[in-house]
């Protein structure tokens, strides 16, 4: 995917989970922050960070930060990134072959889930969660306790069940990730819920991403290690 009118600023302050404070060209600007997670290993003082200058001239605030660079790793932070970029990788044929239908956001029993699929053959469920917790070049998720997280991959195993297709895709918004591995030290039942789902027959693997300040584009699949 594909940014537009990219702008280099340093990170000042996020107040809330909305909008951050940076500098840009030597004035506090205010913009849009597109992830309301903690992300507090990534937003540091004088990080910097990449805005993209939103072309609606009746927005409140004229940009979005959409990526924060780590040391010598630039990790993209857009939480809407991961379903276009799954998106993209289901439709160029990496997902399954033969796809007949991709459908986004699909509820089936108590949880809507990212994408439903169909196939000649099969036909099945995938929910995404977008990666941006790095330590020592492993990716790992949660950055915080998603009980929303545990409810779907709880679901996805019921689907299974059901006769439906299961995955849960985890795309890693970063390059060079040896593996990934759930956090279980900040949300041990998520990591359990995706131990479980695997052996209920649930897949769970990881899209690695090559990431640039106004790009984010698929790349390949990275290891899974769910051992605690």
């Amino acid at each position: 995917m594909q940014y537009q009118d990219i702008h280099k600023a340093t990170f000042l302050t996020r107040p809330n989970r909305f909008i951050a404070h940076v500098n840009l060209n030597g004035v506090e600007t205010i913009c849009h922050v597109k992830n309301t997670g903690r992300c507090r290993e990534l937003l540091i003082p004088q990080s910097t960070v990449y805005l993209e200058k939103s072309n609606n001239p009746n927005r409140k605030t004229a940009y979005d930060l959409i990526a924060v660079q780590k040391g010598n790793l630039l990790i993209n932070m857009d939480a809407q990134a991961p379903t276009q970029i799954f998106k993209e990788w289901a439709e160029a044929g990496q997902f399954r072959p033969n796809l007949t239908l991709l459908r986004g956001e699909k509820t089936y029993g108590n949880s809507r889930f990212d994408f439903y699929w169909e196939s000649p053959d099969f036909h099945g469920f995938v929910e995404l969660k977008g990666c941006t917790l790095e330590e020592n070049g492993v990716a790992r998720f949660p950055d915080a306790p998603t009980e929303r997280g545990v409810k779907h991959v709880r679901e996805l195993i019921l689907a299974k069940k059901e006769g439906y297709e299961a995955a849960v895709c985890i795309v890693v918004q970063m390059d060079g990730m040896k593996y990934f591995t759930p956090n279980d030290i900040t949300h041990l039942a998520f990591g359990d819920a995706l131990r479980d789902a695997v052996a209920a027959g649930v897949e769970i693997f990881a899209l690695g991403c090559h990431v640039t300040p106004s790009t984010l584009c698929w790349d390949h699949l990275i290891p899974v290690i769910l051992d605690k």
